[in-house]
């Protein structure tokens, strides 16, 4: 996996490495992002804006009043080619989810799809880890991977249009976690009360890119409560540090 580099205008630069969507690249792209905000810190990366890690790139911004892209791109690549693994402890999430129901309005139509009961695609479902590959599309959306095979299902051929914050869905190999309400033509599946997205906190992100995420499913009654607290301000689920 050679790291490529590719120009985004006059004042951003990509770090590719890689063609295909896997979790050792991605651990590559986070570990850059992470020597790339160090370098920042130590004053050793003058005129760079802000970073946004991806699947399997890094977008890095930049002034180009304060440095060159001529000059930052070689600098990128360097570090780019220590491949090394992230100093950040890994996060593990248990998320809630209410399964079925107006909000999880696919998973019975998606079981019957797969030659299974509802009840045996929630326990596919919420029987492994997930990846949190990247945050996107909208603040706080996180893209996760790592489902199992059987549950892949094609977006569907015309988007909804107003799918509430929290929904959790399929689309292709990829899940997701609704952070805002809006259009989507993912296949949802259920519901949760965490909000991963909250302007009013001082992280307004819950997930970041390399969390681990798994889902437990809760009935309607342990949904309504978990949501009122969170709309009170609490914070309803917190991370475990799962090491290095």
């Amino acid at each position: 996996m050679t790291p490529r580099l590719l120009p985004c205008g006059d004042s951003a630069l990509t770090i590719q490495i890689g063609e295909t969507i896997n979790a050792e690249c991605n651990a590559r792209i986070i570990a850059l992002a992470a020597e790339v905000e160090a370098a920042v810190r130590a004053g050793a990366l003058e005129g760079v804006l802000d970073i946004v890690p991806t699947y399997r790139s890094l977008l890095v911004c930049y002034d180009p009043e304060r440095i060159r892209g001529a000059e930052l791109g070689p600098r990128l690549l360097a570090l780019a080619g220590q491949p090394r693994e992230t100093a950040q402890a890994r996060r593990f999430w248990r998320v809630p989810c209410l399964y079925g129901g107006e909000v999880g309005q696919d998973l019975e139509e998606m079981a019957r799809m797969k030659g299974l009961a509802p009840d045996e695609l929630v326990a596919l479902h919420s029987g492994v880890d997930y990846r949190v590959y990247m945050i996107g599309f909208a603040p706080g959306f996180a893209y996760l991977g790592g489902q199992p095979e059987i549950l892949n299902t094609p977006r569907l051929p015309k988007p909804r249009q107003n799918i509430p914050r929290g929904a959790i869905g399929i689309g292709g190999q990829q899940g997701n976690i609704n952070s805002v309400a809006g259009p989507s033509g993912w296949r949802f599946l259920g519901w949760t009360p965490v909000r991963s997205f909250d302007a009013s906190r001082p992280e307004p992100f819950l997930f970041r890119a390399g969390d681990h995420v798994r889902f437990h499913p809760i009935d309607a009654e342990e949904a309504r409560v978990l949501e009122a607290r969170s709309a009170a301000g609490e914070m309803i689920v917190t991370p475990e540090e799962i090491g290095l």
